[in-house]
């Protein structure tokens, strides 16, 4: 069962991922609203620093699509609700897509698939994802770090495609993937599936997953300080 402090925040009206995004508005907002994503929105971003966003993501896609094929297995073996697997196998099959357009946008700008070398943050977002593929690792751990992987980008991109932002029309396509109003339904279905699992977790699953949201919005940060910053040095 759910812990204490978890109860009487259901009992209030408000879900355990609302309270902790209240409770941890900082950095999640400066995931949401990172310099870079603002630079897309008000048309100031450096274009350079687009492509290094496009190429990471290019490297990291990858670890993020073995990340997801596990969160499947995972909801195959502890999930409550069969439902849990249909939404995660869909998230898997628009990968695919994913992989297509971010293989087009590299060719649109010179990128070389073959030679992408990982950077810190990039290495270090999928290290952690790694942690969250072992077999020890519970499902409701998973399932909510992927929802908030998922969510820091509708919101963001979300922001890029509101009335009065002025995104470039070359990365309008781009904001458009992420932030439209599919992909929010999306993202809310995962987080139903998350509080529905934390509302039958016990208090050390609950705390265990609260700390693997903060370290998905920590990650989060260090991939747009990258891609704003460009290039580092790699691990």
């Amino acid at each position: 069962m759910a812990d204490p402090k978890t109860r009487a925040q259901l009992a209030g009206g408000m879900t355990a991922t609302d309270s902790w995004i209240r409770k941890h508005r900082l950095i999640y907002t400066d995931a949401t609203r990172h310099p870079f994503v603002l630079s897309i929105r008000d048309g100031t971003v450096d274009l350079s620093a687009f492509r290094t966003w496009v190429e990471q993501q290019c490297e990291f896609l990858r670890s993020f699509t073995a990340f997801v094929a596990s969160v499947l297995v995972k909801a195959w073996k502890e999930s409550d609700d069969r439902a849990d697997e249909e939404v995660i196998l869909g998230s898997l099959a628009t990968l695919n897509d994913e992989f297509a357009w971010f293989k087009k946008e590299a060719l649109k700008r010179d990128i070389d698939l073959t030679k992408i070398v990982p950077q810190n943050a990039t290495a270090g977002y999928s290290r952690f994802l790694e942690s969250l593929m072992r077999p020890e690792m519970e499902y409701t751990v998973a399932i909510t770090a992927l929802w908030a992987i998922e969510a820091v980008y509708h919101e963001s991109f979300a922001y890029c495609m509101e009335d009065g932002s002025k995104t470039p029309l070359e990365l309008r396509e781009a904001c458009e993937r992420w932030g439209n109003e599919g992909f929010g339904n999306y993202c809310n279905t995962l987080k139903k599936i998350v509080d529905r699992r934390l509302e039958m977790a016990a208090g050390e699953i609950s705390k265990k997953t609260e700390v693997a949201l903060l370290r998905v919005l920590e990650c989060e940060v260090e991939f747009w300080n990258m891609s704003r910053d460009g290039p580092q040095q790699t691990i």
